[in-house]
């Protein structure tokens, strides 16, 4: 395998462990915490990460050699730099990781052209980082497990990135047909970690937010926080992903949203047993993907017999149509764009990832 196939890859499972929560199953508590001390130390010490994770992928693609030996003036070394520069720094920039300009080893503490062990001079400080890296170095090359240090580390790094806070972009007096072409791209971008659902759900209670001020059918009605994105309904007692209630608290209009799967009558049949005990006025089922056909038209039969023995009107249409017919009834969209902007920046299903292709498709505009 090519270190071009390699790191992707890595990074891919190492994403796909952290929206699924979980963990490397071969590595002991012990050396998770050798490593996690590197990660910690990640932003004031890049080249320390920044060594460690080449001499890790290093390793992975040519297990004879020894990592420790880390410059080909070393007898039977490699040049770790060289691969760090053409590879490791590139890598880390991309994906918004703690990067040195160049390369870890133009770090004076790094640089000596003796191998890393325990007899290494090079001033890394404090001890305990010192003695962390040069462990982890052993590690890799001995435990045979080099490839789950990649995996942790990026892991590590994925979850300090997506903690920390992004200005997001909030695009000023655009038109209703760049506000949905930019919502169509920002659901649609390319992501490798978990969350992309969850955007519509937030677009369409952005919507409502607008809703409550200006449409009359909303006076005295109470829009309630979104629930987890994870929680069920009926575990939590909501009727959907977005819930309008009255002032008694009973139900009086809910959205259920769907994001890539076609609403099939399943899908509707789950929604009449929700809707059977309430006081509902509407209860809409909005997708991203368009009513599968061979159950058209039993949902149009349950939709009416919806309406004639509870008195409840079942809407089912798209995410994108729907959002788009509330825009042309506000006075101004713009604050549809700050609402939709302030529950990015706070919900906590959002990845960092997410806001960035948020700004990156602002930007484009």
């Amino acid at each position: 395998m090519t270190i071009e196939e390699f790191l992707p890859q890595q990074y891919n499972l190492a994403a796909d462990n952290v929206a699924n929560g979980k963990q490397i199953a071969d590595l002991t508590s012990d050396e998770k915490a050798m490593l996690d001390e590197i990660i910690a130390s990640s932003e004031s010490s890049k080249g320390v990460i920044t060594v460690v994770l080449t001499s890790a992928v290093y390793k992975s693609l040519n297990p004879t050699q020894d990592i420790r030996k880390h410059q080909s003036s070393i007898p039977q070394g490699y040049s770790g730099r060289t691969f760090d520069t053409h590879h490791i720094t590139p890598f880390l920039k991309e994906h918004q990781f703690p990067a040195m300009a160049e390369s870890g080893w133009l770090t004076r503490s790094l640089e000596q052209k003796v191998p890393y062990d325990k007899n290494y001079t090079g001033a890394i400080k404090p001890q305990s980082l010192k003695d962390a890296f040069l462990n982890t170095i052993e590690f890799i090359e001995t435990s045979g497990k080099q490839e789950s240090v990649v995996t942790y580390l990026l892991q590590q790094l994925i979850l300090q990135r997506d903690k920390k806070q992004i200005d997001l972009a909030i695009p000023q007096n655009l038109s209703i047909s760049k506000i949905m072409t930019l919502l169509e791209q920002h659901f649609y971008a390319k992501y490798k970690s978990f969350g992309a659902s969850r955007l519509p759900v937030l677009a369409l209670c952005a919507i409502y937010q607008c809703l409550m001020n200006e449409v009359k059918r909303f006076d005295d009605k109470v829009l309630l926080p979104l629930e987890s994105h994870t929680s069920a309904d009926t575990q939590s007692g909501r009727k959907g992903d977005i819930d309008v209630v009255n002032a008694d608290n009973t139900p009086f209009e809910a959205v259920e949203v769907k994001f890539d799967i076609p609403v099939s009558h399943q899908i509707v049949t789950t929604a009449k047993q929700k809707i059977q005990t309430t006081t509902l006025e509407r209860y809409y089922i909005l997708s991203t993907q368009p009513i599968l056909e061979a159950d058209a038209e039993k949902i149009e039969a349950d939709i009416q017999q919806i309406k004639n023995i509870h008195g409840c009107q079942l809407i089912v249409n798209g995410v994108l149509p729907t959002i788009k017919y509330y825009l042309r009834l506000m006075d101004n969209p713009k604050q549809f764009v700050e609402n939709y902007t302030k529950l990015l920046a706070t919900d906590k299903t959002i990845k960092f990832e997410h806001k960035e292709s948020w700004n990156n498709l602002v930007a484009q505009l």
